[in-house]
């Protein structure tokens, strides 16, 4: 008798190959070869020398791996000495450093919220928290894009403890979230608020601080953010971010902590090495956003259709998930990466192309960038509704 559990993948391939919905992996060499607008290197430091020095250095020292989770072997000196200068440069009284920032997420929101509690989410957050409401056991409701008056809403209709959730900036079409309103809905409420700025640090605030302290919510009793280290500090890694009572919370309940082994010290050293070239740079943060604004501003001369960027993503529509694939896939032929989101991962489900606008950027390699995206755009005939 024939046994063929698996069967069914070959169905689920087919029915991606025909929604245009295949992903593969592509390895890239060592050298870049193409322009990059892909990455999230915002501050073009993941090549900075500082920073690898100090993860090579951090490497040397501490070895090549954390050993075991933090609690047991795999937290050194130098990951204290990370979650110091984290929470100092950001604004908050503590952190607590993790593998990632998918890990990050997952912590926060299982650790803060539970059975009987109520968490209002983004519809348009990333999956790292769509998943970690998923595990957090709590009743979740998700709330209408950037809508403080439906997170209101949600809260008016639950007694009991409450949290909201959104990115600082989402990462589809790098609008930004409205902190402020958020902050008041949740102060009436009695509710927490968990941010998610992942794309905030080292582009928003005075001189890369993030969305929080732009928004001056840094260091307040009911707010809580997380962060991941691998896109404006270059380098791998999560953090979560708030009161020493709730990092001591987390230290103490969170599994995505607790049962899971410590960041390598190359990461940290690198991550600690990209927060000293912030500080002595600040700049950085503002070239980041001034380059956004260009490629908006010039992509959108050209006839494209592109959110205006609120921090470094800037997104472009395409026509559907197969042309925005194509679209991709000609730009590299030109020598230009760029982004391609398709369903599932975009909630409207309209595929883009999202760049980056990385402060290394040159004027003569923006003006490259708009005419290879203008002169690859699906063409009329391709506008099919995605």
């Amino acid at each position: 008798m024939s046994f063929a559990p698996f069967d069914w993948i070959d169905a689920e391939a087919r029915r991606r190959a025909a929604a245009g919905l295949v992903r593969t992996l592509r390895p890239r060499d060592a050298e870049p070869e193409l322009l990059d607008l892909a990455s999230n290197d915002y501050l073009g430091l993941t090549r900075h020398p500082e920073v690898t020095a100090a993860a090579a250095a951090a490497a040397h020292r501490w070895g090549a791996g954390a050993t075991g989770s933090r609690l047991v072997t795999g937290s050194t000196a130098l990951h204290a000495e990370l979650e110091r200068e984290l929470a100092a440069f950001c604004g908050f009284e503590a952190a607590l450093v993790l593998s990632s920032g998918y890990a990050a997420n997952l912590a926060a929101l299982t650790a803060l919220s539970g059975r009987g509690s109520l968490i209002v989410s983004d519809a348009g957050n990333h999956a790292s928290i769509v998943d970690g409401c998923r595990l957090s056991r709590a009743e979740t409701a998700v709330a209408p894009h950037a809508d403080p008056d439906a997170v209101a809403k949600a809260f008016g209709a639950h007694d009991g403890r409450a949290l909201a959730v959104t990115d600082s900036v989402f990462s589809v079409d790098g609008d930004a979230a409205p902190l402020p309103a958020l902050a008041e809905v949740c102060r009436s409420g009695n509710a927490a608020l968990l941010v998610d700025d992942a794309h905030g640090l080292g582009v928003l605030g005075n001189g890369g601080r993030g969305a929080l302290a732009a928004a001056g919510l840094a260091g307040g009793d009911g707010v809580v953010a997380t962060l991941t280290l691998s896109k404006s500090l270059g380098s791998q890694g999560g953090a979560v971010l708030g009161p020493a009572r709730v990092i001591d919370h987390l230290v103490n309940t969170a599994r995505t902590f607790i049962f899971d082994t410590g960041l390598a010290p190359a990461a940290v050293g690198g991550a600690l090495g990209a927060l000293g070239v912030l500080r002595r740079e600040p700049q950085r943060a503002g070239r980041a956003r001034d380059v956004a604004t260009a490629l908006y501003t010039r992509l959108t001369a050209a006839g494209l259709e592109a959110v205006r960027p609120d921090a470094a993503v800037v997104s472009v529509r395409a026509p559907s998930a197969d042309a925005a694939v194509r679209w991709a896939a000609d730009c590299r032929t030109a020598g230009m990466a760029v982004g391609c989101f398709r369903p599932p991962s975009v909630p409207d489900g309209i595929s883009r192309l999202r760049l980056t606008a990385r402060a290394d950027l040159t004027e003569e390699q923006i003006t490259t960038a708009v005419a290879t995206i203008a002169a690859t755009a699906p063409r009329q005939a391709d506008a099919d509704v995605s």
